[in-house]
Formats: C-alpha cells, sequence, structure tokens
C-alpha cells in the first residue's frame, strides 16, 4: 500500500481523531479516563475497519463536495460536513490510494444531482437507464470529470505517453 505506513502514520491519527472528539474529552475531564480510552479503542478498530473496506472493495470511494465529505463503501457511508482537509479518516482512504472524487469544482448541480449511482457491489445495471440506475466506479468517474470534477487515484492504470 501507498502512503503513511499503516503501524505508526495511521494508528497515530485515528489515536488523535478519537481522543479530539468532545465526548471523549468530555469523559476525562469529568474523571473518567477509563471509559474515555474504552471508546477511543473502539473508535480507532471501527474506522481501522472502514480503511480496510475501502482499500479492499472495487467501488469504494471518497467524495468530497460543498456538502461534505463522504467515503462510499458499498451498504455502508461514513460522513461529515467537513472538506476532506478536516476529515482525517477520508484523507488517510486517499493516502493510501482509494479513489477520491472532488465535485467541488462542478457548477453544473441539477447534471451532477442526475448523474447515476455507483453500484454499491461492482456490479452494473444492464440498462444504465432510468431512476435507481447504477454505473461502475470508472463509468460514474468519467461522468464526473465531464462536469468538471477533479479525480485523484483513478481505478484505470496509468497511460504512458
Amino acid at each position: 500500500m501507498k502512503g503513511i505506513p499503516m503501524q505508526t502514520g495511521i494508528l497515530r491519527v485515528l489515536r488523535v481523531t478519537a481522543a479530539s472528539w468532545w465526548r471523549h474529552k468530555e469523559l476525562r475531564r469529568t474523571g473518567q479516563t477509563g471509559q474515555a480510552q474504552r471508546l477511543e479503542r473502539e473508535t480507532v478498530l471501527r474506522d481501522l475497519g472502514y480503511l480496510k473496506q475501502a482499500a479492499l472493495l472495487p467501488n469504494a470511494h471518497v467524495i468530497c463536495g460543498e456538502g461534505g465529505t463522504f467515503i462510499n463503501l458499498g451498504w455502508t457511508t461514513v460522513s461529515t460536513f467537513a472538506p476532506i482537509e478536516r476529515f482525517p479518516l477520508a484523507a488517510l482512504a486517499v493516502a493510501r490510494g482509494t479513489p477520491f472524487i472532488d465535485i467541488r469544482p462542478v457548477t453544473d448541480v441539477i447534471a451532477f444531482a442526475n448523474l447515476p449511482r455507483v453500484a454499491r457491489d461492482g456490479s452494473i445495471d444492464p440498462e444504465p437507464c432510468g431512476p435507481g440506475r447504477s454505473v461502475s466506479l470508472t463509468a460514474y468517474i468519467d461522468m464526473v470529470e465531464a462536469l468538471g470534477g477533479r479525480i485523484a487515484n483513478g481505478p484505470r492504470p496509468r497511460q504512458s505517453t
């Protein structure tokens, strides 16, 4: 895997992020350090599971727009109202190679809203039209790029010229 080594950098970021949560800080402030540590440990383990899924699932991707940042993991979505720069879990997933779709530059929001969804399990609909339609991640990325979105870690192999 590219990016931050799993055993040090990722765990450090996840621990700091978990410890910074207001609820965990409040537990520490009120002397409930043991409970805060237990919840932080659970949070880190949950987030490590999300990172593992982001690396393994065929259509997993991170998408960032004006409404926030989302990690799409098929049937599960992890999100925040913040941009990716303030969502360490999403930034870690992208650093480890998960495709990143930045839709902040997209100006035609109606066209974007009418795009099909990314298929949850890697399969695609035989007829990609109509309500509830789904397409592969690569087809979705093509559509977003045509609207002005930026892509990092695209799922296609790089072509040398």
